[in-house]
Order: C-alpha cells, then structure tokens, then sequence
C-alpha cells in the first residue's frame, strides 16, 4: 500500500519542480523515488515475499449445469450437447508434496494437490446409439484417458456400480429412458482443479412409426480401403525414422529424422481401426458382419504376364513394435508400390500381424467376418504394356481387375481364345501352389511352396492367415474376375473356371468344413457368358453347384433408375416423380432396364429407346440379369450356336444361398442410374453415372440402401429354399460398400 501512496506522492512533488533530467520529467522521477521508499516500507512491514503462500483446499465442488427441474433435449442424428450434471459424487483430494531431485542434492520441485471426482452427466432423452467424439473447453479430448461408461437410456439398464457403491443399492437410481454417462475418478489436475466444461457428440438414430431407418437397412458393411500398412492394426503403431535422399522426390525431413504414428489420427488416441469399430456400431447397431479387405497388387491385363504380389508405401521406414511382414516377406524383400508425384498410389498391403488383429477385434465385437482377398492393379500411365482390348501400346491406368484376360482379349486379332493356348495364359496366371506348401500354427503362416507371385498363393496365403487366425466365418477365393473367366479353351472350355473349382478345392482343405466358401461374381457375370455367335453359357456352373461352395456370392451393383434432368423422359412420362422414391427404386429392383428391357447402344440409351428382353424359347430370365429369381429357381440349359443344348448343367436349383458381397450406391446425383460406377481422377475407369451432374447427393445412398433392404427381405420376393430352409438372399451377410477403417 505505501508503494502505491509514496508513488503518487513523489509524482506530485517532482511535477512542482519542473524541467527534465535525461529527458526525464520531474514526475517520472518522483514517482519512482516514491515508489522506492514505498516498497521498503511495505517490505519492512509485510515481507519480502519470497517464501510460498499456503493457500486453502478447496471446500466444495462447484460445477455450472446442475440444478433441478432442467429440461433434457430429445435429439437424432449427430448432435454435440453438453449434458447436465445429475450426480456426483464427494471429491477425494490427493494432497501435494515436496521433493528434492537429484538424489536429494538438486532444487527442490513442489506437486500442487489434485482433487478426483466421479460425476453422472445425462445427455438427452430417450435410448441413443452411442457416443463419439468428447471435448473439454472445446478441445477434443482422449476417450481412453477417461474411465468412462455410457449408459444407453433403455427403460431396463441398471444403477451405475459407483453410484450404487456411494448412495446404497437401495438408493441407487438407474435413470432409466435417460442416457447418461458416468465417469469414475476424473482428474481435474488438468483443469486447474476445476470440474472442466464437458460436451458429447450423441449418435441417435432417426426412429418413425413403420419406416425403415438407414440404420434398419444396413446389416453389413465392407471395411474399405484394403490397402495401408496399419490401417487395419488395433494397436498403435510408431513407425521409425526413414533416413533416404533429401534430393529425392516426395522427401521429408520430418520422415527421415523423426518418428510418426502410423495409424493413429484421431484425438481419441486409439488406433484407427478400432476407433471405426467403435463409430460403427454407434452408428450402425444392426451391423453384424463385416467384409474384411486385404489387397495384393497386380501388374499386367495379360493373364501370363501378370504378377500378383504385396507391396509397401516405403521401403525405409518401418513399424517398431510392428515390423511389416506379409507372406513371409519383410519389408526389406518388398517392392514399393507405384507412385505419382512422389507419393504413393494406395497404401501398402496390410501387415499379417494387423489382419490377424483385425479378425479377432470383430469377433470379440460379435461381427461375423468374410475374408475378402483383393487384387489392385497399378499400372500409371505410359507403362509400355501392350494393352490387350486394343491395338493401344500402352494398357489403361488404374484399371479394373475384371479386364485381365489373354494377351490378346477375345474378338481381338490374334487372340488365343478358344484354343490351348489360351489354357496355358491362365495357368501361368494362377500358378501352382497348393494348400500343402503352406504350414500353419496359431497366429503363424510358413510357405514352402515354388517361388512365384500367382493368384493361387494369394489366395491360399490368405486362407491359411484366416485358418491361424482361429477362423472366420466366410472366405472369398476371388472377386470380379470376368474376363478372366470368361476364357475359352480347347472344345469351348473355360480353363479359369476349372482352376477357380481347384483353388476352391484347395482352399476347403486349408479352412476345414466350417468356413462358408465363396466367389464374388460381378454382377454382370454371375448368371452366365453371352459370347455372341448365338452362344450363351452358364459358365460359373461347374463353380457354382460344387459342393465345397457354399453361397453364391454377387458384387451386385445393377441400376435402379433410367432418371434424367426435367420432365420429359419416360421415367416420369410413367408416373413417377422423383428418383429419390423408394417405391420407384424398389420396382427396378426386379424391373427396369436389366429385366425388362435393354439399350443396345449409348444412342438408344439417349434416346430412350427400350427394346424388350424376350426369348424364343419360352426363357426370357437366362438374358436378363436382374433376375435373380427365375436364375435361382431353375435348371440352367446352355444355348448352342443358337440351338439349346439337350441337357441341363450340374445346378441344382435352390441349393444355395445368395450373398450379396458387396453393393451399394455413391453418394452423387442420379447414383442409382448406374451404382457400378466411381470416381478417381487417377483411373481410366473413373465416371459419373449416367446424365448425373456429379452433385453430392447422400440422399440419393440412404434411399437405394433403403430400398434394397425393403426389397430383399420383403418374402414375397426372397422365398425360402426347400432345400437349405433359409431365404433365396441371406441378407445378413450382404455388405453395403463401404465402412472406413481410416476414421
């Protein structure tokens, strides 16, 4: 007090004065002999303030959003609410303490007293899906660092065990209809000792009286990408330093000096794997099996020349509490996979080690899982391959897997289709590993076999991982190979279907007799081969009616709509009035173009011109490809040089179920006009669908999932097999395209 009234005073004095010192005015320089003599004083009187102040603990608790009589919000979605304390409990003060460092010879370091309290904070009205992201004082914070449980709001769950531990079983409510979240010891050191301002993202999903909900719909997904290192790891892993040359394209000194996290990329401090599990079935509670994807890389659309092997983003840089290892092959033994600009094209193939984690998380998460082994073709442009589809010397970028085929694509000059020879291409392509090369141990895989990068060690790698895995519920020997199985051998064979029946073989005595075996037909391919020259096969038969194959699997993506911009077109001419309609897209389900009618060409198809599917013979249903019915329900007779055959194939009808391995819709205009398609600016195969501006659109995705599921679980047009007594489509093991495992 005597500095700041001497201060004043000498202020006063020194401006009487006048003129300056050191260009000092009078005032300045009595203020601050006055402040001199004013801190002498106080220090004479108060102390010098150099030792620490005790101050008192806290008494109480103070926190903002408690009281009574608060209403709770009713709320769907997405929302981000910061609830309302409705317990809590007495806080535990852990006190501070005193230490000398060094061995007792260093300064002294003082540890402030911390105070923990348990506290229930209810979110809203009503049963929710889950909880997301939490935040304190608008900052994400870490999910796991809390001990945190979510109490759901159903009108049956029980009192909170802590809550019951402090109040008495008897006088413990449980909050039912309520959602909450209680959290058990929050340290609020981090907050100043102050209970911090909490918010929740709540996941609740839309409910009406008779519809179904996006949530009702999707009872499987496929975990995309299939490709990154990590990506499918469920615990963190640190990548060490990579070193390389400061002069080479796409270097980066963080990389080459320091270390990383690989797949941790979310506040939340989980891996990102289990952190999309987790979102998941928040978000999706009636999700119960998941397409688990792992990639190999493949490098020609010529059968013979075409290698299939897994490759790493970089070769320098490794996990350090997961080296990668795929196949036996380190990370030092891999190849990198192509690059743009210095970067990579996909991610890597996913560790071993990650898969084999991957696998048991969604088990221990109640999801059945179906292996899906995926091939991705890495040719960049100006690759020098001679382009099988063409005369073009260089084959396209990025392509399809579903294009590889002989070096020289039926109908094309100096094809060997139809021949031997072509035999010979698909043999080279699938090489000859056997389930025998392979030895397997719990969460082990040693292959012995010839060393070759082909198709079948692909495969039968990956089964062998899923048979030292401890099992899985359904396995993929192949996706989406139509052309390749659409090559014809010596007397109109179909050698790659013969090699596809073997592999299946082969995969059967690796995984025993409890894993449900499947090939994913392209939807274009499944119900048989139109080669021209009055030719139609059904030549997956001898794949699909043998009796190691369990299910018929489909990557169905056949168009529900023929929508165009405006008025005038026969969509709407029809009666119907907008493409988001679940009526409209359920009545393309099994109808439409596909079923009952086609375009002949892009021409027609502008012009609307419809020429209607029909059949000479009486069988309509053996040309049209939605209809997966009469295909299921019916013997299958081949017609030859236009003549049909005397005998039936070996299908048996109704025998097996219907698995729809993937499908779906991208969220864009007019996406159920043509579901097959994507975008990749990177890839030759990249489009929009048909007449789509390219405009998001996710209603446009949440009305095709709709109507699919209203369709196919509808028995009126999913009958039930007398044969294996489920439905004609097993819905639940049909995989909406796609969950994320990069959250």
């Amino acid at each position: 007090m005597a500095t700041l009234l001497l201060s004043a005073a000498g202020a006063a004095l020194g401006a009487n004065f006048g003129g300056a010192v050191l260009g000092l005015s009078g005032a300045v320089i009595g203020r601050a002999v006055g402040a001199t003599l004013g801190r002498a004083i106080d220090q004479r009187l108060l102390g010098a303030g150099s030792g620490s102040v005790q101050t008192a603990g806290i008494q109480r608790l103070q926190v903002t959003g408690a009281g009574e009589g608060v209403a709770l919000p009713r709320l769907w979605g997405r929302m981000r609410v910061s609830g309302h304390v409705i317990w809590a409990s007495r806080f535990q003060e852990i006190p501070g303490r005193s230490r000398r460092t060094k061995g007792g010879l260093g300064p002294t370091v003082t540890e402030q007293s911390r105070y923990v309290v348990s506290l229930a904070i209810a979110l809203c009205e009503g049963e929710i899906g889950g909880i997301g992201r939490i935040w304190a004082y608008g900052d994400e914070i870490s999910r796991k660092d809390l001990n945190l449980r979510v109490y759901s709001g159903t009108m049956d769950q029980a009192p909170d065990p802590v809550i019951e531990a402090v109040e008495g079983a008897d006088a413990a409510p449980a909050y039912r209809g309520t959602a909450y979240v209680v959290i058990e010891d929050l340290d609020l050191a981090p907050w100043g000792n102050r209970l911090p301002a909490l918010s929740f993202e709540v996941i609740r999903a839309a409910e009406a009286e008779g519809v179904t909900t996006l949530q009702d719909a999707v009872q499987g997904v496929a975990w995309m990408p299939g490709s990154g290192e990590y990506a499918l790891a469920t615990e963190p892993v640190l990548l060490g330093a990579g070193g390389g040359d400061a002069f080479a394209p796409g270097f980066s000194l963080d990389a080459a000096t320091g270390q990383a996290q690989a797949n941790v990329h979310s506040p939340g401090g989980l891996a990102d794997f289990p952190t999309a599990l987790q979102a998941l079935q928040a978000e999706l509670p009636k999700v119960q099996s998941g397409l688990l994807i792992a990639s190999w890389f493949g490098d020609d659309l010529r059968c013979g020349a075409c290698t299939i092997r897994p490759k790493v983003e970089f070769a320098s840089r490794d996990g350090q509490n997961q080296p990668w290892s795929v196949a036996g092959v380190s990370r030092a033994g891999a190849e990198e996979v192509v690059r743009l600009g210095g970067d990579p094209v996909y991610g890597g193939t996913p560790s071993d080690a990650s898969i084999l984690q991957a696998i048991a998380a969604l088990r221990d998460a109640g999801q059945a899982v179906v292996f899906y082994p995926f091939v991705l073709m890495e040719q960049l442009t100006d690759n020098g391959l001679p382009d099988p589809w063409s005369d073009a010397p260089d084959q396209p970028a990025l392509p399809w897997r579903g294009r590889i085929t002989l070096g020289k694509a039926p109908g094309q000059p100096g094809t060997t289709d139809r021949t031997a020879a072509a035999a010979a291409e698909v043999a080279d392509f699938f090489g000859t590993a056997q389930a025998a090369d392979f030895t397997v141990s719990p969460g082990a895989v040693v292959y012995t076999g010839p060393e070759e990068w082909s198709y079948r060690r692909f495969i039968l790698h990956y089964a062998a991982l899923c048979a030292a895995s401890g099992g899985v519920e359904g396995f993929c020997i192949g996706s989406e190979m139509r052309a390749l199985l659409q090559i014809r051998g010596a007397a109109d064979s179909f050698p790659a279907v013969a090699q596809m029946v073997d592999l299946l073989h082969e995969v059967r005595a690796l995984l025993g007799p409890s894993v449900k075996l499947v090939y994913a037909a392209d939807w274009s391919e499944y119900a048989g081969y139109d080669a021209g020259e009055g030719n139609r096969y059904f030549h997956l038969d001898p794949l699909w009616s043998d009796p190691d194959l369990d299910a018929i699997g489909i990557d169905n993506y056949m168009p529900l709509s023929d929508w165009r911009e405006g008025v005038d077109h026969a969509d709407f001419r029809a009666g119907w009035r907008d493409i988001h309609d679940p009526a409209y897209l359920a009545a393309n389900i099994a109808g439409g173009e596909g079923f009952d009618w086609y375009y002949p060409d892009a021409p027609e198809r502008d012009a609307q011109a419809r020429l209607a599917i029909t059949d000479d013979e009486g069988e309509p249903w053996i040309w049209r490809v939605k209809d997966l019915r009469a295909w299921w329900e019916n013997s299958h007779t081949e017609r030859l040089n236009g003549v049909r055959a005397a005998e039936p194939t070996d299908w048996q009808p109704r025998s097996k179920p219907v698995w729809f391995t993937e499908y779906g819709c991208a969220a864009i205009d007019k996406g159920a006009n043509q579901p097959n398609v994507f975008l990749d600016p990177k890839s030759s195969e990249s489009r929009v669908p048909h007449y789509s501006t390219g405009a998001r659109d996710d209603l446009m995705q949440m009305q095709y999932l709709r109507a699919m599921h209203g369709f196919w679980t509808d028995p009126a047009n999913n009958p039930p097999s007398p044969v294996y007594g489920g439905p004609m489509v097993d819905w639940s093991r049909s995989h909406a395209w796609a969950w994320d495992a990069r959250p």
